[in-house]
């Protein structure tokens, strides 16, 4: 099925969020109340509600943003394969949902287009979506899967392939990189880092460095399921 999946009508993406506040006490009251209504179940004398905001506040959609949306693109040439990356990245997430659903709009709005990621059934869709609707924006039709049969839906995800019909466990794309000998993504920070190197680096050009590299090892790991050859580094093209 893989091999069959036309690699030029496949976007291949990973968001970075990060929470809307920084600190817990910067919520407003209500928004404390919230949150902790939210994470009741998971508070315990071992762990404040402090710690679990430091911890999933970028996690959940009605307490995070999106800081950057990288997408990256398989084209093919006379010397082969190449990856292309474009990333979408602001301070003020409404701006980059409108990039970012303009590209859907005029690129991939066919019912041929397919959206991939790792995890991203479980959390870069439906984050995405969550916060077009929370900025007032309209989904756009590769992402609006409202009333649609399972077989109308063209997404995409790694780990979802991976599992084989086994819901036991998570997989990181790490982990598969590993397995599969496809190099390590992450060379600087990880995603427990995002937060601080947004709020307190105002780093929001090294998050996209770091998102890009996660879209091409998800890109890779692609490649490698379907049996096909790892991208060279040298037909690697990142954002500038």
């Amino acid at each position: 099925m893989l091999k069959k999946a036309p690699l030029e009508k496949i976007l291949f993406l990973d968001i970075e969020t990060a929470p809307l506040v920084y600190n817990y006490n910067d919520l407003d009251k209500q928004g404390r109340l919230l949150f902790e209504s939210k994470t009741r179940f998971m508070q315990n004398d071992e762990k404040s509600f402090e710690q679990l905001y430091g911890e999933r506040g970028s996690i959940y959609a009605e307490f995070g943003k999106i800081v950057c949306i990288s997408v990256g693109f398989v084209t093919n040439s006379s010397t082969g394969r190449q990856i292309r990356m474009k990333s979408y990245y602001h301070d003020d997430e409404e701006v980059l949902l409108k990039q970012f659903s303009q590209l859907l709009g005029e690129h991939y709005n066919s019912p041929m287009s397919i959206l991939c990621g790792h995890n991203a059934k479980e959390f870069d869709f439906p984050y995405i979506c969550r916060r077009m609707l929370i900025n007032g924006l309209e989904l756009p039709a590769t992402l609006n899967i409202a009333g649609k049969k399972p077989w109308e839906i063209n997404h995409l995800d790694t780990m979802e392939l991976w599992k084989f019909g086994d819901f036991k466990a998570y997989t990181s794309l790490a982990l598969l990189c590993h397995v599969f000998k496809i190099p390590t993504p992450k060379d600087d920070i990880s995603g427990a880092d995002v937060a601080r190197v947004y709020y307190e680096e105002k780093g929001l050009e090294r998050i996209k460095v770091y998102c890009e590299k996660d879209v091409v090892a998800l890109i890779q790991l692609f490649l490698k399921m379907r049996g096909d050859e790892l991208v060279a580094d040298g037909d690697i093209h990142f954002s500038k």
